[in-house]
């Protein structure tokens, strides 16, 4: 069995970046943890403040390998800025780039191929207003309709104007997508879609009418998501519970 390089670079790059590269190490971790992820596929990227260069998965790894030093540093053309002996999926990192390209706000952007996500995101009507957790996303919800495979840049311009500046997206045929200020922020955003997917989903399967939220409350949402799931009242405030977590699971995330 082949083993992965192992690489410390906790003495190599700033506190800041150290910080950042934990955080969504442990991001991967947790996406590992609630079987969100896709074998080698699918990324979760971070900018790094006061430039155009990101951190994402190096190609080849699954979720649980994903480690605070051998994330990769990029730049929006995913050349690769460190001196490390890993690559990126450079299609993969396409709709990272384009999303980073023009909301300078999402410094983390999460997207996966859940089922769940792929499945409503599938269905003419989407997501439907019939569970709290559905109200989180349908406030800043978009959708962007398949295209194929996520290697044409001609592709990147729809892309971006179907996001604008939402901050739920689902890709139809394709997954879900969130964006945040921080890791913790797009990490909650993605656990908010996801839930409110498999609700939806669990309420269809049961066969039995369902009562959906009354349209008022919906389109009241958005103020009160902001207060839930923003600064320090929410994402901020369970990320902290989110990378303990991560540390019980496992450690070695954070070499």
């Amino acid at each position: 069995m082949q083993s992965l390089p192992k690489l410390n670079l906790q003495s190599k790059v700033s506190a800041e970046e150290w910080q950042l590269r934990l955080d969504l190490a442990a991001c991967y971790r947790l996406a590992e943890h609630h079987r969100w992820g896709d074998l080698i596929y699918t990324h979760l990227s971070a900018r790094l403040p006061g430039t155009d260069h990101y951190l994402v998965n190096a190609f080849g790894l699954t979720f649980d390998e994903v480690t605070a030093s051998n994330l990769v540093k990029v730049d929006l053309q995913g050349n690769i800025l460190d001196d490390t002996p890993f690559k990126i999926n450079p299609a993969g990192f396409t709709i990272h780039s384009a999303i980073h390209e023009v909301r300078p706000d999402a410094h983390c952007v999460i997207h996966l191929h859940t089922k769940e996500t792929i499945a409503v995101a599938t269905q003419q009507q989407g997501l439907l207003a019939l569970s709290q957790y559905s109200l989180f996303s349908l406030g800043s919800l978009a959708y962007h309709q398949y295209e194929g495979l996520a290697v044409n840049q001609d592709e990147r311009a729809r892309l971006q104007a179907d996001l604008g500046q939402h901050n739920h997206m689902l890709l139809v045929n394709h997954g879900g997508l969130t964006v945040g200020p921080t890791v913790g922020d797009a990490f909650m955003r993605f656990y908010d879609l996801q839930r409110a997917c498999e609700i939806q989903l669990a309420l269809q399967a049961s066969g039995q009418p369902v009562i959906p939220i009354p349209q008022p409350i919906v389109d009241n949402i958005s103020k009160q998501a902001k207060v839930v799931h923003s600064g320090s009242t929410g994402g901020q405030l369970a990320w902290p519970a989110m990378l303990r977590k991560a540390y019980r699971l496992d450690p070695g995330f954070a070499q």
